[in-house]
């Protein structure tokens, strides 16, 4: 009898059809259009250190390196994983807003340049983005990078957030900083 009742107690716990929409924050799994997203880890990017140099390749012509002292360059790197039973193509929509109501979208990169970007591709059931044989995927934090530029002030307004997607369907992360 105590093996049925400590049976129903597990069975009601772990509802796996939750669907999460809002992270307090990084490293909490969100959904969206049926795939789950985990910011992995967000962070300032110097273009004066070697790693993060790296990070900044493929900048648009005539953007220069140093984003001057009223910005900053800002990396949200992610991982994205397919649960779903059918294949899925991950989000384009991102931005990431400060509580005054600022919004900054990502910096578009040369993808020949930079083998760490966010390239959605399609994800069939069980697998996950970026791939594990990839520099982004291979490297210690597991997750493709998304660049913003943000303005210097708009750190002062905090948390910043990070949406995923658009619509109803969209999910925020607040971003550790």
């Amino acid at each position: 009898m105590l093996l049925c009742a400590s049976m129903l107690v597990l069975a009601g716990c772990g509802d796996k059809e939750s669907v999460v929409k809002t992270a307090e924050t990084e490293g909490v799994t969100v959904d969206v259009g049926g795939l789950k997203y985990q910011v992995q880890v967000s962070r300032f990017l110097n273009p004066n250190d070697i790693e993060d140099a790296y990070y900044l390749r493929g900048l648009p012509a005539g953007t220069d390196l140093d984003p001057g002292k009223d910005a900053v360059w800002f990396a949200v790197f992610i991982r994205v994983k397919n649960e779903s039973g059918e294949t899925l193509t991950p989000t384009t929509q991102f931005k990431v807003s400060d509580t005054e109501g600022n919004t900054f979208d990502p910096v578009v990169l040369d993808e020949k340049q930079n083998p760490f970007i966010y390239l959605p591709q399609p994800l069939e059931h069980a697998h996950v983005l970026p791939d594990a044989n990839t520099p982004p995927g291979s490297g210690p934090i597991q997750g493709s990078m998304i660049l913003f530029k943000i303005d210097a002030p708009s750190l002062q307004n905090r948390p910043l957030v990070l949406t995923i997607g658009e619509g109803e369907d969209a999910a925020t992360v607040d971003l550790d900083l």
